[in-house]
């Protein structure tokens, strides 16, 4: 009997789970479709048959945590070809935290690759502890096409409502909900005619909104038919190693306006978007009139959850190769 060998085993440290969780789940589940599409086999268990290991986050309380640094370096030791890889995407500035970067440079002494989500993230570490000469590159993020795309999308133009839009599974201020607040208060209060905002997930109990719309928690499909009805994707949050919320946008047609300080943001912004610091009305009448060059940029240099895909089946083929 013939039996189908696969290309390679991947074991990933994270369960994915349905529904609006976040970036990481996001990641795990294309990734795991990705692969297995392309003749990998993907589990989420240590076994004797597993070439390479995939951390995506070492929390040991991780709700959806598959194994973590201890279950990692006991297989190593019984294992020493398998191949691990380390995907950093999170730092302490994001949140203000003081524990995340510690914890993160523990679980990568065990990496043989280090993959950073932006180049910013790569810098910020490399200037705390991550050593630049060990094997490493940057993905960017990317979504999944099949939710997160420009057809059918609304396309602004003149003398209709120039609709914003954005969305967080978190509630934390530095997602940029003050700045979300005054965009609210402008349009409320007259001084930003031709704008409606759309506020979509989740927001500090303490906001009323006055004029914005406001949606659930949404993922997948639904999302992506909420994103596609807007024109322009705000973003004011800061520090991001790169996030999800962005790429959804831009992948689904919005141009990006967005905050100077957002981390790895500010990579996609530059090539088609706005940013501001303290003035966000005059970036957003900017953008409106630039709104017809900002779509053609992005058009061109949209994000690809399959071409990140790619790149992490490159990066781990190389890896895997080289041992």
């Amino acid at each position: 009997m013939f039996f189908r060998r696969p290309v390679a085993t991947l074991a990933i440290s994270m369960r994915p789970t349905s529904g609006p969780w976040g970036g990481s789940s996001i990641f795990v589940s294309q990734l795991r479709d990705f692969l297995t599409m392309r003749g990998w086999r993907v589990c989420f268990d240590l076994h004797p048959g597993v070439d390479a290991i995939l951390i995506i986050d070492p929390r040991e309380d991780l709700q959806f945590k598959a194994f973590g640094p201890r279950e990692i370096a006991a297989f190593k030791e019984k294992h020493p070809h398998v191949r691990i890889i380390h995907r950093v995407n999170e730092c302490d500035q994001r949140k203000a935290t003081d524990w995340m970067d510690k914890m993160l440079a523990g679980a990568n002494a065990q990496a043989d690759l280090t993959v950073f989500i932006s180049e910013w993230l790569r810098d910020y570490h490399a200037q705390r502890w991550f050593d630049s000469t060990r094997p490493h590159t940057v993905i960017y993020n990317g979504a999944p096409a099949r939710f997160f795309h420009p057809l059918g999308a609304a396309r602004w133009r003149e003398g209709e409502p120039m609709r914003l839009v954005t969305h967080h599974w978190s509630d934390n201020p530095l997602k940029g909900f003050a700045e979300y607040e005054q965009i609210d208060a402008l349009i409320a209060d007259g001084k930003l005619p031709g704008f409606e905002l759309w506020i979509i997930g989740r927001w500090p109990k303490t906001i009323t909104w006055r004029a914005a719309r406001t949606f659930p928690p949404a993922a997948g499909r639904k999302l992506g038919e909420l994103i596609r009805q807007g024109h322009l994707y705000i973003t004011a949050t800061r520090w991001e190693p790169c996030g999800m919320h962005h790429v959804e946008g831009a992948q689904c047609g919005l141009p990006l306006v967005y905050h100077r300080h957002g981390g790895g943001v500010v990579e996609a912004g530059l090539r088609y978007g706005v940013g501001f610091d303290a003035d966000v009305k005059t970036a957003l009448l900017e953008a409106r009139d630039r709104y017809g060059e900002l779509r053609r940029k992005l058009l061109a240099a949209m994000p690809s959850g399959d071409r990140m895909c790619l790149e992490y089946i490159e990066a781990m083929q190389a890896s895997l190769v080289s041992r």
